[in-house]
């Protein structure tokens, strides 16, 4: 795709004004550049003189950057981590996904929210945060303002869960193994899962930092059934209502950046890539998602976000509540705590 030269004015704004924000990001986990770099850009939102001159680069990485940090996040997986989680996990895992969706759709029914905010909210509880809303928006086509919803209240538990959930694992009694694995299904994004897990393990002497973020890793992998699952959908869905019938067509069902992120995660499981490649790849995905957030924030009005997320923070709470009680349930049946 050839790049005008407005949109390389708004590509390159984007990528300098999110440079403190991944500062940030470095400096407080907890938070993340992410949210550093959507509450950035919705501050220089109303102060961004000659907008038209970026409008174009602003929307196309909001768009198309957003959906390069997904494909570089596959070389960062591998299918060969869930057999390191060994099996027992795997169970929990799914559980609270499932679990996180049906809750997120039943509430959003009974409580009348936007169904593109219930999705990213429900993905984003359910798989890894942010990195699964920025995967799933374009497949539903959500717009700016469902995104920032999403990772506002995402955002929210993340901080939540690294200060409570160390406590809250001692209050319970959970063993280091058994806290790796609540840390690991119950905390949306893997920076918070490793804040928790870090705290933990400074209070108990143990190691539980490597379990809990494989874990978390594993449920990233999640992202790949969710996304075909969810064109399909939306097919189905576009089609009923323009009253069309016909076959399936592959290029709708898996966009082109879902299927250039499965042949990243399969190059990395074939394939033992140098680990300074993968952390490059790694690096470039966070400060690519850095700048789609800085966009976003860029075409995201504070105060109409304010007025619009008091219900999607309730279905955050619910789902939130609903996967912590299935985590710990799933590792009661299972005799894991």
């Amino acid at each position: 795709m050839q790049l005008s030269t407005k949109k390389v004015l708004g590509v390159v704004l984007c990528a300098l004004l999110s440079l403190p924000a991944y500062l940030l990001g470095l400096k407080f986990p907890v938070v993340g550049a992410p949210i550093f770099a959507i509450i950035i850009g919705m501050v220089l939102s109303g102060f961004l003189a000659r907008r038209a001159h970026y409008e174009a680069g602003i929307q196309f990485t909001s768009k198309k950057i957003l959906q390069a940090a997904i494909v570089l996040l596959g070389f960062g997986l591998s299918l060969q981590q869930v057999l390191r989680v060994g099996a027992t996990s795997l169970p929990v895992i799914i559980s609270t996904i499932l679990a996180a969706l049906i809750c997120a759709f039943l509430v959003s029914k009974a409580l009348g929210i936007e169904r593109k905010i219930s999705v990213l909210v429900g993905v984003g509880s359910s798989i890894c945060g942010g990195s699964a809303i920025a995967a799933t928006a374009p497949v539903i086509k959500a717009d700016d303002k469902d995104i920032a919803t999403a990772i506002s209240v995402i955002f929210f538990f993340n901080v939540i869960a690294a200060i409570i959930f160390p406590s809250l694992g001692q209050l319970i009694g959970l063993s280091n193994d058994g806290f790796a694995l609540f840390a690991g299904t119950a905390i949306n994004d893997t920076s918070s899962v490793t804040a928790a897990a870090a705290a933990w393990d400074a209070r108990t002497g143990a190691n539980t930092l490597d379990s809990a973020t494989i874990v978390k890793l594993t449920r990233t992998l999640a992202i790949i059934p969710i996304a075909i699952g969810l064109s399909l959908y939306e097919m189905k869905r576009e089609g009923s209502n323009s009253g069309e019938k016909g076959s399936i067509k592959l290029s709708k069902l898996l966009p082109t950046f879902i299927v250039l992120f499965l042949v990243a995660v399969i190059i990395s499981t074939l394939v033992s890539l140098p680990e300074e490649l993968v952390g490059i790849c790694k690096t470039l995905s966070k400060y690519f998602i850095c700048m789609a957030m800085l966009a976003i924030g860029l075409n995201t009005n504070l105060r109409s976000l304010i007025k619009s997320s008091g219900k999607a923070l309730v279905l955050g709470t619910i789902c939130w509540i609903v996967i912590i009680l299935v985590s710990l349930f799933m590792q009661h049946v299972l005799g894991l705590l």
